[in-house]
């Protein structure tokens, strides 16, 4: 199933995770924090299916949990004592939900990033930076771009190392380590040598030149304006609320934190809708298409 959100306008998607990467980060209220991660895994899901699934199940929520138990062990500020270890260090209650909120707030970063690396191809990045920043912006495609190759690359260098009985997995454990180092050779190698060749063919089709122009398949119609308006619209509502104080939360020494007020709860909604806005677009997409395709 093909992503929606990813047809939109660089511009729009960019905008888009610019902002929630911004709030997952700075936002360590409890409700905004539970509104960013359900957001992350449910886009991550839709995006990769079960590969997403397996990701967050295996990994982030392991990662969650052992940070949110090193915190207090390490941590012992707060009022609010629960019993002590057996060197005489306090576990406080606010060092335990601090913990909670550091360790979801890291997890949500992950889980957006991995939806990020998805949406925000090469080409897009390209077309966004290019013009302000063209050896930046090569530079960030390239690496992006590279990821997937050097995986290919890896199984192949592998698979030949192995045929003549010099893999990692092959021999003592000195042998591995010798085996390994090579494969890491020429792994860098192979790299080096593409990135060097990649930037002399930039260079020699004159990337990066005063008024020279580029072809792009993007256009910023009608649909991107209404999606960008309302994007724009939700977080004036979120920047507002922080503003006023409805994003932030006091662990020490005490925990404090706003009371739910009507105007708490629509900066509340309007940062559910900021974050779902993919996952919304997509159900719309599909709603629209199961009715047209019923009236043919």
């Amino acid at each position: 199933m093909r992503d929606s959100f990813s047809t939109f306008h660089p511009f729009v998607n960019f905008i888009y995770f610019a902002a929630v990467f911004v709030c997952s980060m700075v936002f360590m209220h409890p409700i905004f924090q539970a509104i960013a991660l359900i957001s992350a895994a449910l886009y991550s899901v839709m995006l990769k299916g079960r590969k997403a699934v397996k990701f967050n199940l295996l990994y982030m929520i392991p990662l969650l949990v052992i940070m949110a138990f090193m915190n207090p062990i390490f941590s012992h500020a707060g009022v609010t004592i629960l019993f002590y270890l057996q060197n005489g260090n306090p576990i406080t209650l606010e060092s335990i939900l601090y913990g909670i909120a550091a360790a979801c707030m890291y997890v949500t970063v992950i889980v957006w990033f991995s939806c990020y690396n998805a949406v925000m191809t090469a080409d897009k990045i390209i077309f966004i930076f290019g013009k302000i920043m063209p050896a930046l912006s090569l530079i960030l495609s390239m690496v992006l771009r590279f990821v997937p190759r050097y995986l290919a690359q890896l199984k192949v260098i592998s698979n030949a190392q192995k045929c003549i009985g010099r893999d990692a997995t092959q021999g003592n454990i000195v042998i591995r380590a010798r085996n390994g180092m090579r494969i890491l050779s020429i792994m860098t190698t192979w790299a080096l040598e593409n990135a060097i060749e990649t930037a002399d063919s930039m260079k020699s089709r004159g990337y990066g030149l005063p008024g020279r122009t580029s072809f792009s398949t993007f256009r910023f119609d009608s649909r991107d304006k209404v999606v960008g308006l309302v994007l724009i619209g939700l977080m004036l509502v979120v920047g507002a609320g922080a503003w006023m104080g409805y994003n932030t939360i006091r662990y020490f020494p005490s925990i404090h934190v706003k009371a739910i007020s009507p105007l708490s709860v629509v900066v509340y909604i309007a940062y559910t809708f900021l974050c779902l806005m993919p996952v919304i677009i997509q159900i719309v997409e599909e709603i629209k298409w199961r009715f047209m395709t019923s009236r043919i």
